[in-house]
């Protein structure tokens, strides 16, 4: 007897289903947001030197003297002497909630604590000292996974906590399949990726001064710190290092990243383009030009009459470029692409002329020979991989070292460049644990 053609019909999706539902099954890693906020009292009473720690989540890098000093995303900063390149040793750690971001001038280190700007003594690196502490000059920030606020009314900061979770789940067959690493229900993109340089430009402003990478949000020159927000530029006075002062806030404009000084010009990487200052006055930076790219990140570094600015897409930096941009600044009123070379996903870069470095996040470091600006791209003299680079810090052209500093997710790495077609590794201080933020 044949089947009737009604049953039939309504066997075929029950089979269909069925036929699903033991296969399917995903692993997704996605972000998640979770509000925290903080009084401003917490954030004040939260600051104190602690023992040594591993790293765990580290930023941005700054070095002085031999020292390394290196950000704990948003917990504070990693004090390592570094002046046996081959064995650098954990000193202490710095509680500064809220941090950053780091300068140092003679032997005061500066900090950003969320809304305050917070100075130590650290000529003794055995009893650092907090010295002063400017409340409420930065009214909102931004951090790797978003951004956080100030609400002066009530003394309150309002972040946002990232984990990242990994879970393995069932579907069935008629499921949308999600790609891995996305956030179920929204769609945020889990980018495993990295992300704060030549020295002359701080050495000839002051040789006082410690060195930070292409990421920094924080410059010194002259007698001024200067500190950049997302949408502007505020200026301290240091001429008493131990006693800064607010001076002039300068508005930029929207997406404002990064800073990096070169003798007495600034020059500002943002989501839109590179921001050229006149310095020549400290007290008052004059907008020259700008260079402008489509909205993607942008730091930037600068050799003579060439800045060389990386671009990169990401889930905070939207847009979808990634390259390096060689641009003529001769004029500085009229900065001119020389040329654009492709880039997997290009993070902080840094220069020891010829040598160029730039870190590819989660596709590792590269180095050229930049002499011929038409033709980085024949001149990789190599690309180092299995690490996550997120900024470098070449210490040629300072000190007699040809020794170059790098920090990624995964930790902190240190070569000898002397032979930069060979990059030789002196140390390496790994995270504690294998990190996805």
């Amino acid at each position: 007897m044949k089947p009737k053609p009604l049953l039939f019909l309504l066997i075929l999706p029950w089979l269909a289903m069925t036929s699903c539902t033991d296969n399917c099954r995903e692993t997704r890693t996605y972000r998640r947001y979770t509000p925290v906020s903080f009084t401003g009292t917490q954030i004040r009473q939260g600051v104190g030197v602690e023992a040594a720690r591993a790293l765990v989540k580290p930023g941005k890098i700054y070095t002085k003297d031999g020292y390394l000093f290196i950000n704990e995303l948003k917990e504070g900063i990693h004090l390592i002497d570094n002046r046996n390149p081959s064995a650098p040793k954990t000193v202490a750690f710095l509680r500064v909630p809220g941090n950053g971001d780091i300068a140092i001038r003679d032997n005061i280190l500066y900090a950003d604590s969320y809304m305050d700007l917070v100075t130590f003594d650290i000529s003794n690196l055995a009893a650092i000292r907090p010295v002063t502490r400017l409340a409420n000059v930065f009214p909102s920030g931004m951090f790797e996974g978003g951004y956080w606020s100030y609400n002066s009314q009530n003394d309150m900061v309002y972040d946002q906590r990232v984990d990242y979770v990994t879970e393995t789940i069932s579907t069935n067959c008629e499921e949308e399949p999600t790609p891995n690493g996305f956030w179920r229900g929204w769609g945020w993109p889990v980018m495993l990726f990295a992300q704060t340089a030549s020295f002359d430009a701080t050495k000839a402003a002051n040789p006082s001064n410690g060195v930070a990478g292409s990421m920094a949000r924080f410059a010194l020159y002259d007698n001024y710190l200067y500190a950049v927000s997302n949408s502007d530029m505020q200026l301290f006075n240091i001429q008493n290092p131990a006693e800064p002062k607010l001076g002039h806030k300068i508005q930029m404009g929207w997406g404002i990243e990064t800073i990096f000084p070169y003798k007495d010009k600034l020059f500002i990487g943002s989501q839109s383009g590179m921001y050229i200052y006149d310095n020549a006055n400290p007290e008052k930076p004059v907008q020259l030009s700008v260079f402008q790219h489509a909205r993607v990140c942008d730091p930037v570094v600068v050799n003579d009459n060439i800045a060389y600015v990386t671009l990169r897409s990401g889930t905070t930096c939207q847009g979808f470029t990634n390259q390096l941009d060689v641009v003529d600044i001769s004029n500085l009123t009229n900065p001119r692409l020389i040329k654009s070379y492709p880039m997997r996903n290009p993070h902080g870069l840094g220069i020891d002329y010829p040598n160029l470095f730039i870190c590819e996040g989660a596709y590792g470091l590269k180095s050229f020979n930049a002499s011929d600006p038409l033709a980085i791209d024949r001149n990789q003299l190599q690309h180092l991989e299995g690490m996550n680079a997120y900024d470098v810090i070449p210490m040629g052209g300072v000190s007699a070292s040809k020794s170059l500093l790098m920090i990624g997710k995964d930790g902190f790495y240190q070569y000898d460049y002397s032979n930069p077609r060979q990059l030789r590794l002196l140390s390496r201080i790994p995270v504690s644990a294998p990190s996805y933020y």
